[in-house]
Parts: structure tokens; C-alpha cells; sequence
């Protein structure tokens, strides 16, 4: 902890007084990234280089997201819940619509200008405004996401871009590598005295599932043997890599996607199933179908780690490794959602390609967001539970390993602030989040007060252990997740009070964030 406190006073003091370089901050985020899809949290899919961080670094077990894309994306920037900034709504109440956020919250690169970090933005954007009118000083913005190969709509410094041809050899994953590298490139030959703040979003493994055919082949027979075979897999290659014994929670099998549309079922055929049905129920076509659609799932994930690795080699040729903090996360848990968009689904083309639009489905789903029950949009674990992984040489290294204390999206733009030395002038009760500096060297008890989820009529409220938790108009249910992380054993009838406790204080903090929202 001396270390530790020594380290944030040089961090705040003047760089140049001390001769000591501000740590870059390069934040890399994965989209429908399932918690155990990596290799370091217990996959089968191979990711060398974000293993690596993780073995030099630190792996959070219980960080979370808000089980959504935008609404995550809204709190990492701005350092708020996404209903304190008018960028998520609470279904059954009253309260500003889903659009602009309030002045007084201005995102990261703003707040990070005064602390001369220069800051870059290369992918997926999904918030309000653009990127460099939001400040960051350059920006590709991948607003396509529906086509890996020839996407339609990208911005350059927030100036339109021409549709990429088709059979281009334009590969979305690579080109966001690409990007990263030439600001980073430039960064080093412009502005090499000051720090930098680089934000990467990959639209990957998010759907449709595109993927290269190389990439592909690497996991053309893993997943013949079905999702209950890989979910039991990864469970037990968790506890092999040392995280906190977790029960496996039992297969939803009635659960489907969170979204409904039997014409987009019909156009995908037969083979598709939108339930996680015993894989031994399945004939052999839907078998096959369903395990290709994994491999997809695995090369996209693989091929994100590939990328992510030539930065990382980027960061060591510069020398800015050593003094980079390097997170990774999701946005939310793992995908159930099936549909068809964009360009369309054709059957007779390769699974994969261009002309194709796959989802991963609730099976796989399933086992992507192992040990946890139910996907992406629920307030359940499996919704909200990420990988975090954070590797920074300069002060993450007698302390490598893993972090159990709860923490949320919410602190890292505090993480951030608190890195670069700057102070915000925002009333200290609007701000939920708090710097998980501390955390690098240990865990610590009663970190948060609480941690609050809200999205589409999914609500949860996370308070010393206990979570009570409730599905679109279902019935509240209670967990303690110190014992029951997986969420198996509903408490809610043997304590009444500590759920009713919890509801209230849901209800306070829900009408708190609406009426910040109306400031």
C-alpha cells in the first residue's frame, strides 16, 4: 500500500518537475464477449497475447458491465450509470428519453485534454456525438457493424469515409489494428512527450458472424462434441487456473433470445435452434450447423487477439509498454439473440462469409458466459459479468493474480482520472464510480456501497454480497453471491427482509439517477 501511495503522489505531481512520464492508458473493449471466452478465464480458444497480460497482470472475477452495448459504453466514458446521462431508459418509470448527455458530463478525453493526454478513439462508438467532437483528437469510427468485409459506414476524424468494396480484402478486426497503429505511429513521431489515452473497440465476436476462412479452420472440429461438453470444459479448466470455486449453474433450456422474430428463423432454416437444447436431441445437420457456428464465434475472438497482439508489439518497439496500464474487457455478456439484418442471410454461401448473417444463439451462448445463467440484457450474471483484465509492468507485479472485489464500468473513467492526476468539479454525490487503483494491490472489503443494473425491465442491486435480482415483470429473487455466484439457490423467501431492504434501495437509487438525468 506504501508503494502504491508513493506511486499516485508522483502521478500527480508535474511530469516534467519529476521527470517522471504520466502512464499511458490503452483500454481495448470486445463486443458480446462471453465472461470465460478467453483462454485466461477457462476457453478453449486460443489468445496467447491477452494470456500474457493476464499471467504479468491481474484478472478481476467479479467486474461488471451494464448487460448492454451502449449503456456500457456511456459509463466507461463518462464515469456515470447510463441513466444519470440520458443514455438508457428504467422500463416502468418516468424519466428523460434515451439522447444527448448532460453537459456536465463530458467524456474521458476532455477531461484527460488538461492533463496534456492526447487521446485516440479507433472503432465501435454507439454514444451520442462523434468522437472528435467529444474530444478525442483522432478517431476512425467503424459505425457499420453489420459487415466485417465491406462495411458501408466509417468516419476518419469524424469526416465520412467512401463504402469499402466488396471483396476488398478489408477485414474489420485488422483494420482497427491498423488504425490503432497509425495514431499510435503518429503519436510517437508528433507527440512523443506526452502521454496518451487510446481507446480500442472491436466490434468482435459480436454478430453477424464473419470470420477469416484461415481462422476458421484453426476450430473446425472443436466444437463437434456440443455446448454442454465445452461449458463443463472451461468450468473446469477455472478452477485448474485458480479462480474462486463457482457451482455450474444449471442449463436454462426454455430460455431463448431476448427477441423474437420466427421470420428471420425461417430464412436461417431448419438447422437453427433458438434454445439450448440437449445436443444429443439434435440430428446431425443442426449438429454440424451449430458447431460451425462456434468455430465462428472462436476465430473472430482468436482473430482479436492476433490484432491485439501486433499493438501490443507496437508498444514494446516504442518502449511505452512498461509504463502503458493495458485493461481489457466486454460490454456485456454473450449473445442469445438470433436475427437476420443488413445484407441478409444466404443459406448456399460459406458460413462466415460476407453474404451470411449468423448469430451464436442461446446454446452457445451458454456456455460462452460460463458458469452463469442467462446472456446479454439480463441483470443475471451472466448478462453483466466481464473479464477484466489489467497489465501495467510499472506497478502490477509482486501483485499479479486475481481480484475478487466487485467492481463496475462506472470506475474506470475514475481509474483514469485518478492516473493522470485530475480532479472533476462535479458534485461529489452525482458520481457512483470510484478509481480501482487500489485494487492493483489487493482486494478490498466494502469497496462499493453498492453497484445498481437497470435495462429493458431487468433490474439487479449488488449490496455486501447480497444481489437481488429480477427479470422483465418477474418476481424479485435474492443471492448470495459470496456462496452462490451462479445465482442457484433463490433466498428470497427464507429473507424477506434483506430482499426488501435491497428493493427499496434499488428504488431509491433508480429515482436518484432519474432525477440527475433531468439536470
Amino acid at each position: 500500500m506504501i508503494r502504491l501511495c508513493a506511486l499516485l503522489f508522483i502521478l500527480q505531481s508535474s511530469s516534467s518537475l519529476f521527470g517522471v512520464q504520466k502512464p499511458n492508458i490503452l483500454l481495448i473493449l470486445a463486443d458480446d464477449l462471453g465472461y470465460s471466452d478467453l483462454g485466461c478465464y477457462g476457453s478453449e480458444i486460443e489468445t496467447p497475447n491477452l494470456d500474457a497480460l493476464a499471467q504479468n497482470g491481474l484478472r478481476f472475477t467479479s467486474f461488471y458491465n451494464t448487460a448492454r452495448c451502449w449503456p456500457t459504453r456511456a459509463s466507461i466514458l463518462s464515469g456515470y450509470y447510463p441513466q444519470q446521462v440520458r443514455r438508457d431508459t428504467i422500463k416502468g418509470k418516468k424519466g428523460p428519453k434515451r439522447g444527448n448527455r448532460p453537459v456536465w458530463a463530458p467524456l474521458a478525453p476532455a477531461l484527460l485534454k488538461s492533463a496534456g493526454y492526447r487521446s485516440y478513439h479507433v472503432g465501435k462508438w454507439h454514444l451520442d456525438g462523434m468522437p472528435i467532437a467529444s474530444g478525442f483528437d483522432r478517431s476512425y469510427y467503424l459505425k457499420d457493424q453489420g459487415r466485417f468485409f465491406n462495411p458501408r459506414t466509417h468516419h476518419l476524424d469524424d469526416k465520412s469515409l467512401p463504402p469499402v468494396k466488396k471483396s476488398s480484402n478489408f477485414y474489420a478486426t485488422i483494420e482497427l489494428a491498423n488504425r490503432t497503429l497509425e495514431f499510435l505511429t503518429e503519436h510517437e513521431n508528433k507527440h512523443r512527450d506526452a502521454p496518451f489515452f487510446t481507446y480500442l473497440a472491436f466490434a468482435a465476436p459480436h454478430f453477424p458472424l464473419h470470420a477469416l476462412p484461415e481462422d476458421i479452420a484453426k476450430y473446425e472440429r472443436t466444437y463437434n462434441s456440443g455446448w454442454e461438453t465445452i461449458r463443463a470444459g472451461r468450468h473446469q479448466r477455472m478452477t485448474q487456473l485458480g479462480f474462486p470455486e463457482v457451482t455450474l449453474s444449471p442449463v436454462m433450456p426454455d430460455l431463448g433470445p431476448p427477441y423474437h422474430f420466427p421470420g428471420h428463423l425461417k430464412i436461417l432454416g431448419p438447422d437453427e435452434v433458438n434454445r439450448p437444447l440437449p445436443w444429443a436431441s439434435l440430428i446431425p445437420s443442426q449438429q454440424k450447423f451449430q458447431a460451425r457456428k462456434m468455430a465462428l464465434h472462436a476465430a473472430m475472438i482468436d482473430r482479436m487477439d492476433q490484432e491485439i497482439g501486433r499493438v501490443i508489439a507496437h508498444l514494446k518497439k516504442s518502449g511505452r509498454f512498461e509504463n502503458t496500464l493495458i485493461l481489457f474487457l466486454s460490454d456485456n455478456g454473450a449473445s442469445a439473440e438470433i436475427m437476420v439484418r443488413d445484407d441478409g442471410h444466404d443459406p448456399n454461401a460459406p458460413m462466415g462469409s460476407a453474404a451470411t448473417y449468423l448469430c451464436l444463439g442461446p446454446g452457445w451462448s451458454t456456455a460462452a458466459n460460463t458458469p452463469f445463467r442467462k446472456h446479454k440484457t439480463w441483470t443475471h450474471e451472466g448478462g453483466i459479468s466481464t473479464p477484466l483484465i489489467a497489465h501495467w509492468p510499472k506497478s502490477i507485479t509482486a501483485t499479479k493474480g486475481f481480484r475478487q472485489t466487485p467492481a463496475h464500468v462506472i470506475d474506470l473513467l475514475p481509474t483514469f482520472l485518478n492516473l493522470a492526476g485530475v480532479k472533476r468539479d462535479t458534485p461529489a454525490h452525482l458520481l457512483p464510480g470510484k478509481s480501482i487503483l487500489p485494487l492493483f494491490s489487493k482486494d478490498q472489503k466494502d469497496f462499493h456501497q453498492e453497484i445498481w443494473w437497470s435495462h429493458e425491465g431487468h433490474h439487479a442491486i449488488l449490496q455486501n454480497g447480497w444481489k437481488a435480482v429480477s427479470s422483465h415483470q418477474e418476481p424479485w429473487e435474492l443471492y448470495h453471491l459470496k456462496d452462490d455466484r451462479s445465482e442457484t439457490s433463490d433466498l428470497s423467501k427464507k429473507h424477506p427482509a434483506k430482499l426488501k431492504k435491497l428493493i427499496n434501495l434499488w428504488n431509491q437509487r433508480t429515482d436518484q439517477y432519474l432525477a440527475d438525468a433531468k439536470k
